[in-house]
């Protein structure tokens, strides 16, 4: 599911067009909102100078047209917003490129920058207002942003994700009330509920597992707490029903339910992940009660790996390593043909750009050529005759001797867009196989080898006994 926005970007007051298009660009390219930079892509620009070609097709705009207006729009931005925990940034990424693509129609340059510091990922994407071509700009047209969200949610039925369910307008609801935000008390219940979830066998031992999540406990008459980060203390009276130093007593003695865990600590459905190092975290400091959690965890780990090579038919370590050989290479190898199938598209669009820049400018570079490369003939068509040239060099590079027709090169690019769209639910479904499979290979390891030891360690046993007997 995938909420959109079109927004169109001016002018800002006191500022230049330059000052405004960085300004946009860099709160995009944030590197602490886009994983350093990891999820940030392009077309037709590059990411880190984005601005400053937008910035030039204006002016060449400006040079080709003789327009120009005072309060043009200088470019426009889509936000488009995932559901938390559907997509990944990756995907994000990919998708929020494709619709950039369609809705533009691959006319104008555009940077796509997927923003993870939030609970659910977003992209905002952001493309020039004036074409490629240098020739028109993008205007908003009516129902844009009806459009933008019906291409968003095809993308999105394509990559298998969910989408918006439209309603009628009688039945739509204005919204009157917002989410309470959480308060410090609502941070200490929800400790105190993952700490109950630990099963302590008394009040103290609650209180230790509250001190190991990084809370201080004041006893007294009225006991009191507060967790990392908070200024006073909250009374256990005043953090509700359930709460209070009896409640939770009651609780530890199975006298009451537990209170529900909340959402923060409700754990996502995942078939099974990898063991934890106990005894490693007990060198950093853990306690007793971690210890126990921890030796539970493991079990079910290692009893859902079990299942999972019953249900996969698998009876030897050999077997399972060759399926997750198997799992990496067929994920790999889809990965490699999405990968090639987009930069084959990538060099299609620019080889399109530079055909359409060919046959628009051969006129005048054959007129310039017959001036007998005349100085002033170039000052006065120096653009087309550089994207003469520029289209030139592009097609020495490539090594073509005959151009392909423009037709030809839009049913390729079709034919690579259908065929990497129809690959990505294969490799969602790989990428799933391939991270079971080798979680399962990881967890089957460790039993292997402390399998190995139990047997050493029982050899060891009855070789001193035999030696007792000798004796």
């Amino acid at each position: 599911m995938a909420a959109t926005r079109l927004i169109a970007l001016h002018i800002n007051k006191g500022k230049t067009i330059a000052q405004t298009l960085a300004d946009r660009t860099d709160y995009s390219k944030n590197e602490e909102k886009t994983a350093g930079g990891k999820y940030i892509s392009s077309y037709e620009c590059d990411a880190r100078t984005a601005d400053e070609q937008f910035l030039l097709s204006k002016r060449q705009y400006e040079h080709m047209t003789g327009r120009r207006q005072e309060h043009d729009v200088i470019a426009y931005q889509i936000r488009q917003s995932f559901k938390p925990g559907e997509v990944t940034p990756e995907e994000a990424n990919r998708i929020g490129y494709e619709l950039g693509m369609r809705f533009t129609k691959g006319k104008h340059a555009f940077i796509v920058a997927t923003h993870t510091d939030r609970a659910h990922i977003h992209n905002h994407i952001i493309f020039n207002s004036t074409a490629l071509d240098c020739t028109r700009k993008f205007r908003d047209f009516f129902l844009s942003g009806l459009a933008l969200q019906r291409v968003s949610d095809r993308l999105c039925l394509e990559h298998g994700l969910s989408v918006i369910e439209p309603r009628p307008y009688r039945e739509r609801k204005k919204r009157t009330e917002y989410p309470k935000r959480p308060s410090n008390r609502d941070d200490l219940r929800a400790i105190i509920d993952a700490a109950l979830q630990r099963k302590p066998k008394d009040f103290e031992e609650l209180i230790s597992f509250l001190k190991e999540a990084g809370c201080e406990y004041k006893p007294g008459k009225r006991p009191s707490i507060r967790c990392r980060g908070q200024d006073r203390f909250a009374r256990f009276s005043s953090l509700g029903e359930g709460y209070t130093v009896d409640d939770l007593k009651d609780a530890i003695a199975g006298k009451r339910r537990e209170r529900p865990v909340g959402k923060s600590q409700q754990v996502h459905d995942k078939k099974f992940s990898l063991l934890i190092d106990i005894q490693a975290k007990l060198n950093e400091g853990k306690g007793a009660g971690y210890q126990r959690w921890a030796t539970l965890f493991n079990l079910k780990q290692m009893a859902q790996v079990m299942c999972f090579l019953q249900e996969n038919e698998i009876d030897s370590f050999d077997e399972l390593a060759a399926r997750a050989d198997a799992a990496v290479t067929q994920f790999n190898g889809l990965g490699d043909s999405i990968k090639a199938a987009e930069q084959r598209m990538q060099e299609i669009a620019a080889l399109k750009k530079h055909i359409i820049n060919y046959s628009k400018t051969r006129e005048v570079y054959v007129a310039y050529r017959k001036a007998g490369y005349s100085k002033k003939f170039l000052e006065g068509h120096r653009e087309a005759i550089t994207l003469h040239k520029a289209a030139k060099e592009a097609f020495e590079q490539l090594g073509l001797k005959k151009l392909p027709r423009v037709k030809e090169l839009n049913a390729e690019y079709a034919r690579l867009l259908e065929q990497k769209r129809a690959a990505y639910p294969a490799y969602r479904k790989a990428r799933t196989e391939m991270q079971e499979y080798l979680v399962a290979q990881k967890v089957a390891a460790v039993l292997l080898e402390k399998e190995k030891e139990q047997a050493a360690m029982e050899e060891r046993r009855k070789e001193e006994q035999r030696t007792d007997q000798h004796r």
